[in-house]
């Protein structure tokens, strides 16, 4: 399996902080926020990765990573974003790098407890279609801004809504997720959302469509550092305090 994190968008929500840098590239507690989704990456198993950023800071990753030799990548690929697309037009980028391969796609503003390796493994067995990450999330009004699943009374996807009024469950998408190669025909399929952007959830709700999409639920915390001011804060805490990628 190949890896692909997304490190791009303008990262407004973190203003000021991102007004002069790339916000993957601000600390979570002693290094740069990339550097955790590259060592969750390596430890679910998995040594060749693209990186896909854009803006005016994306040479600083080229700076800070380099070939990617002392994180333990065997090999490390770069794309270029040219303009926030959103995650699946982000994704596409990487058509070449996967090829025929399953890809394992990450928000560098993800941040994890645990080594969700058990899901790559699992994706292995699966052969085909999607899986993707859920946590638990107790706050409706936190559901609310967030992906949240449908799901049916056997515990399958039925449906993904995005940032609904009335959240169908109690858990949240994360920003992890596996495909085999077929979603490069999808995303060339998609139509822009209303925001102009090529939606990973239209990706996602394409392959429950198929009865293809499967799940696991992240133990631990999870935390999207990207989120605002006040999440970045709390994940660094978090960290700070309890460590991360724990295997």
């Amino acid at each position: 399996m190949k890896g692909v994190i997304l490190a791009g968008g303008s990262g407004t929500r973190l203003h000021p902080l991102t007004r002069i840098t790339n916000k993957h590239l601000l600390p979570i507690y002693d290094r740069p926020m990339i550097s955790y989704a590259i060592e969750a990456l390596v430890l679910a198993g998995i040594n060749e990765m693209m990186l896909v950023t854009g803006g005016t800071h994306a040479g600083e990753f080229l700076r800070l990573l380099g070939n990617g030799e002392e994180y333990g990548i065997d090999r490390l690929f770069y794309a270029y974003q040219e303009r926030p697309g959103g995650i699946a037009e982000a994704l596409g980028l990487a058509e070449r790098f996967v090829a025929d391969d399953p890809v394992l796609v990450m928000l560098a503003d993800n941040i994890v407890e645990h080594s969700f390796r058990s899901t790559v493994e699992a994706f292995a067995d699966q052969g085909k279609g999607a899986r993707i990450l859920l946590t638990e999330e107790d706050d409706p009004v936190h559901l609310r801004h967030l992906g949240v699943p449908e799901l049916d009374g056997e515990g399958h996807v039925v449906a993904i809504h995005e940032k609904p009024q009335t959240p169908p469950s109690s858990y949240a998408v994360t920003g992890i997720y596996c495909y085999d190669p077929q979603v490069f025909e999808v995303i060339g399929h998609l139509e822009p959302s209303g925001r102009g952007e090529l939606e990973i959830t239209d990706v996602n709700n394409w392959y429950v469509g198929q009865g293809e999409m499967a799940f696991d639920v992240l133990q631990g915390f999870w935390g999207d550092a990207g989120e605002s001011i006040e999440a970045y804060y709390a994940v660094n805490d978090y960290v700070r305090a309890n460590g991360a990628n724990k295997s």
